[in-house]
């Protein structure tokens, strides 16, 4: 009963959570967050191991072989269990820094992109039609970065009211520019400020894509009704996150089908992303608002 607790504390909230996330890797990176939690492992050294294992799990795409596939899928789920453990450890501990919440998010996009091209230079390079496959790749590459986009829009939305906090997408950003400012100034320290940097940028695009604009924005949606009206869609926008997309090239590793994960990034995931853009839409038409 008492892991149980802890394994509960130690996620964000149970409505943000991939379902992937919840099942699979992170009740395994809560047995790894118990085996070193009396250790001086930080979480910021975590995500940066975890980080260096995702990146040479994507090298072993450029293989294109089944057998290194199928090792860098093995390392795709390592990678997967310790980008767990890091904020699992940080909101146990309670020892997540400034630029931990950077780096975390960033290690996602940075493995993704070198699966990626380990799989374009790797499988589609050499396939019958190698064009089309760097062409169909390319739509999947597209495809996950506007469903990343929308999901963190949203959850992080969800978030804000749940836990009554400045908007993570708007006003917030500011401490960050400041942070990098600081950074400048101070000299050195290149990396970070490569890193804020590049987050800077994504979540402006982030605003940019998701909001539709200032005007949109700025309403002020009532909080209560806001919740009561997202917690389930947002369930579903779940499915589309980093783990889920993470999974499917997983699996269709094993299969050495690298094909199919494309096929269906491009159809049956943008179908499921416009169905629940409609459904959203009319949600947010329905929520209550507030005079600012």
């Amino acid at each position: 009963m008492k892991w149980f607790k802890e394994y509960k504390s130690s996620l964000k909230l149970i409505e943000v959570e991939e379902l992937l996330d919840l099942i699979f890797y992170r009740p395994l990176a809560f047995l790894f967050v118990k085996a070193i939690y009396k250790t001086n492992l930080t979480p910021n050294q975590i995500t940066t191991i975890a980080l260096i294992v995702g990146m040479i799990g994507g090298g072993f795409y450029f293989l294109n072989s089944h057998i290194a596939i199928s090792i860098g899928a093995i390392l795709l789920i390592i990678y997967d269990v310790l980008d767990c453990s890091d904020g699992m450890i940080a909101r146990l501990k309670k020892n997540g820094t400034f630029f931990g919440r950077i780096l975390d998010g960033i290690a996602d996009y940075f493995v993704t992109v070198t699966v990626y091209f380990g799989i374009g230079f790797g499988f589609a390079n050499n396939s019958e039609d190698p064009l089309f496959y760097w062409l169909l790749l390319s739509a999947a590459g597209a495809s996950n970065i506007v469903h990343a986009i929308s999901l963190d829009y949203y959850r992080n939305k969800f978030m804000d009211f749940a836990f009554k906090r400045t908007a993570t997408l708007g006003e917030n950003l500011v401490e960050f520019e400041s942070e990098l400012e600081k950074i400048k100034k101070n000299g050195g320290k290149y990396f970070q400020r490569a890193v804020i940097w590049i987050y800077l940028k994504y979540s402006a695009l982030q605003i940019k894509a998701s909001s539709n604009g200032k005007q949109k924005s700025k309403i002020n949606y009532n909080g209560e009704d806001y919740i009561a009206k997202n917690r389930r869609i947002l369930h579903f926008w779940t499915y589309l996150g980093p783990t889920s997309e993470l999974t499917l090239i997983i699996i269709a590793s094993f299969f050495n089908r690298l094909d199919i994960f494309m096929w269906i990034m491009v159809v049956v995931a943008n179908f499921y992303a416009l169905v629940l853009f409609i459904i959203q839409t009319n949600i947010n038409k329905s929520i209550k608002t507030e005079e600012i």
